[in-house]
């Protein structure tokens, strides 16, 4: 990391791992929302088998395999480090190197969730290990995840300027 990114990241504040889970949590269930039209052709013709109607869902095959790194991919490229999860709980990912996400940080980063996955999950809580909170999907792509402080407008000028409490204790003393 330059010299420069880091006097840019720092004293800023990282996400709890309670918003990002329940951030990637709402993000995959979103998902499978919109992946469920999908699957109910499949579920009608195993009722025509069975007799019963099941939705297969099976984040590791058909759809999802496709859908989900396309969706925190694209997502978290064009909203700018935010996913509608990460929108919803205040956060978003910021890279290390570079002063915004590029397509290729965006969508190797949702490769790295596989990762995170595939160490039975594991991946996921060395959030608890790790001094920035990175998660191996953050390491992977060289980002970490911070509280999106939105800059509160400001109110517009005055012509006047009107007294705080403080200086108007003062002017009633006089």
């Amino acid at each position: 990391m330059s010299a420069g990114r880091q006097e840019a990241l720092r004293g800023i504040e990282l996400a709890p791992f309670g918003r990002r889970f329940f951030a990637f949590a709402f993000d995959f269930l979103f998902v499978s929302f919109c992946l469920f039209p999908f699957l109910i052709p499949d579920a009608v013709n195993r009722m025509d088998e069975t007799g019963v109607f099941a939705v297969k869902v099976d984040p590791f095959h058909g759809w999802a395999i496709i859908s989900l790194p396309l969706y925190f991919g694209l997502w978290t490229y064009f909203g700018k480090g935010r996913t509608l999860g990460k929108e919803l709980t205040g956060i978003r990912v910021v890279s290390l190197t570079h002063d915004e996400l590029g397509f290729w940080h965006s969508i190797e980063r949702s490769l790295g969730y596989g990762a995170s996955i595939l160490e039975g999950g594991f991946g996921f809580f060395q959030f608890f290990l790790h001094p920035n909170r990175q998660t191996v999907h953050d390491r992977i792509a060289e980002t970490i995840v911070v509280r999106d402080r939105k800059k509160a407008a400001e109110p517009p000028a005055e012509e006047e300027s009107t007294p705080g409490p403080k200086e108007q204790n003062e002017e009633d003393k006089k």
